[in-house]
């Protein structure tokens, strides 16, 4: 007997239920945790990332441990753009530092569609980033969740 998972909230999602998905994504990707984050997508999830194309929960957790040991100190804020049945639009800009200690802002969209289990079957990311100066960083919590106080996404002007 296979068990179902369920990842709520659940589609059709409302403004809160769509906003908590997105903070709840967040937090996942700010663990670092290829393994944790992996679970969030049905086993046959389909990822388009910048110009690489990811099928199913292996392929995710292999790029996830690929980008994280690259993008050292990575810190993320995603912001609910819009949402519709079972789809969410995402914001999103993240910065981090490579192993010579050069800092990046990254900066992208991602569309987003869950299964009737709250699991994302696709996820279609848009990503485009830039070298800034270690001074120029806007994300300064200790690793892992972002805390509630900090500010947003649109707080930035991002």
């Amino acid at each position: 007997m296979t068990e179902t998972v369920t990842r709520p909230p659940l589609p059709p999602f409302t403004e809160q239920t769509a906003a908590q998905k997105v903070r709840m994504a967040e937090d996942a990707w700010n663990t670092r945790d290829p393994a944790r984050v992996a679970l969030a997508y049905t086993p046959d999830s389909k990822w388009r990332n910048r110009a690489e194309f990811i099928t199913g929960r292996a392929e995710i957790e292999a790029f996830l441990r690929r980008k994280w040991a690259k993008e050292l100190d990575y810190r993320l804020i995603k912001e609910l753009w819009t949402f519709a049945g079972n789809r969410i639009a995402v914001r999103f800009a993240y910065e981090y530092h490579d192993d010579n200690g050069f800092w990046f802002r990254a900066y992208g969209n991602e569309n987003w569609e869950f299964d009737a289990n709250g699991l994302m079957q696709r996820r279609i990311a848009s990503i485009n980033e830039h070298p800034i100066a270690e001074a120029d960083r806007k994300y300064h919590w200790p690793l892992g969740r972002r805390p509630d106080d900090h500010p947003g996404l649109s707080s930035f002007g991002f």
